[in-house]
């Protein structure tokens, strides 16, 4: 049968290799020129418990995965008894021959088979892709050199296991699918790897982090390619060492970020109160999972944007923004790392598990990004913290004949420790201009979306961007979507004309964060609120089905 969206799904337990079998199917959806959207849902276990990669594909956008399996790849019973009820009407079921499924499913010597090689739980994930070669028409050649191609290692042992749980498949599956190649091949990307990405291309020169879910593979990916982008990729021994020496950097002139998610984040509280006072610009990448404390470390939440915007203590300006595609990842985050230094000051980065780690395909506008450069010393005695009309400052690095100063105490103009009422009556003053130039700043920058402009509106951000986009395009629902990208400060001016509309929230968040922002900073009242907060990301045949009970 022909295609419009195809969705695979295969589970098993941790140590079998889904992520892998997910990333495979993914990267040969995208040779076939097929948009794809990729899912990996796994719990925070090395062995056992239950993983399952979701990996939906069409021949033209796709902003999220879908629920609903054409093939379902089950490698154990817990795997079937999970996800039966997650097949599509046209779908097929493939499983271990040792579980118990219903009726009409295809069994699989799967495990049996896996047994005869060196490492059987870690082969069985390449029954998967044995499994969709045989359901899409692929030939036994081509699913070797697929095989060849995809696995690094063991290809002596991944490609004659392949071969057999291939024949095995066959006289039942041959063909069952056909899909459609589509216009032209693009990359697969992760939400870490774009923000990795435009962080370089925003300049950035060093990067800091303590690996922590779901923000953990920023460090892998600059880490592992360090020397090729020309940034320097640093794992100090917490998260307060990270953002310390982070400032540290910046303060020498180097362009440095920080990631981390929000018990690691919680850390860096005081230190990015720090960077507020002595006016560092510094980025930080705060990729959210449910809490609070641990929470749920594997899975997916908004629930620290109130977290986000209260960021630090005492008042100081701050920049946070949350983007809505991996592409505005990509943008945003060398966005954000220009306006950080234009403005010295800390800038957040907020996104969410589910965009960091959901692997797409995306074209990025690569190349480096031209931002303002930070204000130059005037002829004279340098004074770190002049007193100018807009707030900002002229920055100085060594070496250099100057006396520099950069202070966490109160301090006058030139960096000098005092308590001085007056002084910190300017000094207050200056920070609150400069965020005063910044919010003005903005308003000449592109700070919120919008798509369509018809039906009723239908507001979100970051990540439930996608999942809201999905289910209009599934529902075959009119509305006009419109995302804030930037949340801090709010761009009241352009959301202000929403105000007294019938409008739907959706968000992911038990306590409906977002629509009380939009409430507070512009007067927008929603008339519905849809949450979702049990760290699974919306699904757009539930989210349709959701917004077209609101209309």
């Amino acid at each position: 049968m022909a295609d419009e969206v195809f969705t695979l799904i295969a589970g098993g337990k941790a140590g079998y290799g889904i992520r892998k079998a997910g990333t495979v199917a993914a990267a040969l959806f995208a040779r076939m020129g097929r948009h794809v959207f990729q899912m990996d849902d796994y719990p925070s276990l090395i062995r056992g418990g239950h993983n399952f990669c979701a990996v939906s594909t069409a021949p033209g956008p796709i902003t999220s995965h879908y629920t609903k399996a054409d093939l379902l790849v089950c490698l154990d019973q817990r795997s079937v008894d999970a996800h039966a009820s997650h097949l599509s009407e046209r779908g097929v079921m493939v499983h271990d021959d040792k579980a118990k499924a219903d009726e009409g499913s295809v069994g699989l010597p799967i495990s049996a088979e896996a047994k005869q090689y060196a490492d059987p739980e870690l082969i069985t994930g390449v029954a998967v892709a044995a499994a969709l070669a045989a359901a899409i028409g692929m030939s036994e050649s081509e699913l070797a050199g697929l095989i060849e191609q995809s696995y690094s290692r063991g290809n002596e042992e991944n490609v004659p296991y392949a071969r057999t749980i291939y024949k095995a498949a066959l006289p039942a599956l041959k063909g069952w699918f056909r899909l459609n190649r589509g216009e032209k091949e693009r990359p697969l990307l992760s939400g870490n790897e774009a923000i990795a990405l435009g962080a370089v291309a925003g300049g950035l020169d060093i990067f800091f982090a303590y690996p922590m879910t779901p923000a953990s593979s920023i460090l892998h990916f600059l880490a592992a390619r360090a020397e090729d982008l020309g940034v320097v990729a640093v794992h100090p021994e917490n998260e307060i060492g990270v953002i310390n020496m982070a400032i540290g950097a910046a303060t020498a002139g180097a362009r440095a970020m920080v990631a981390s998610s929000g018990g690691g984040f919680a850390l860096m509280q005081e230190a990015f109160s720090l960077a507020g006072m002595a006016e560092v610009p510094l980025l930080c990448v705060l990729s959210s999972r449910p809490g609070p404390s641990t929470g749920l470390p594997t899975y997916t939440s908004q629930g620290d944007l109130s977290f986000a915007l209260n960021q630090g203590h005492g008042e100081f300006p701050r920049v946070v923004a949350s983007p809505g595609s991996v592409e505005e990842a990509y943008r945003l985050t060398a966005e954000l790392l220009g306006l950080a230094w234009e403005f010295q000051t800390p800038a957040i980065l907020l996104t969410e598990k589910h965009l960091s780690e959901s692997r797409v395909t995306a074209e990025l506008e690569t190349g480096k990004v031209a931002w303002a450069e930070p204000v130059p010393a005037a002829p004279g005695p340098y004074r770190r913290y002049l007193d100018a009309p807009t707030g900002v400052s002229p920055l100085l690095f060594p070496p250099s004949s100057e006396i520099v100063k950069w202070n966490s105490y109160e301090h006058d103009e030139n960096g000098t420790t005092t308590e001085d009422a007056g002084n910190s009556t300017r000094m207050a003053d200056k920070r609150r201009r400069k965020g005063e130039s910044l919010a003005d700043h903005l308003r000449t920058l592109h700070t919120v979306n919008a798509f369509g402009d018809k039906g009723p509106v239908i507001m979100t951000y970051g990540s439930t961007t996608l999942s809201v986009l999905e289910a209009l395009r599934h529902g075959g629902i009119e509305a006009t979507v419109v995302q804030p990208v930037f949340l801090e400060p709010l761009p009241w001016w352009e959301l202000s004309r929403y105000a007294g509309r019938n409008v739907t929230v959706v968000e992911q968040s038990s306590t409906g964060m977002f629509a009380s922002l939009l409430k507070e900073k512009a007067g927008i009242v929603p008339a519905r609120v849809i949450k979702r907060y049990d760290g699974r990301p919306f699904a757009p045949e539930e989210l349709a089905a959701a917004l077209k009970a609101a209309e």
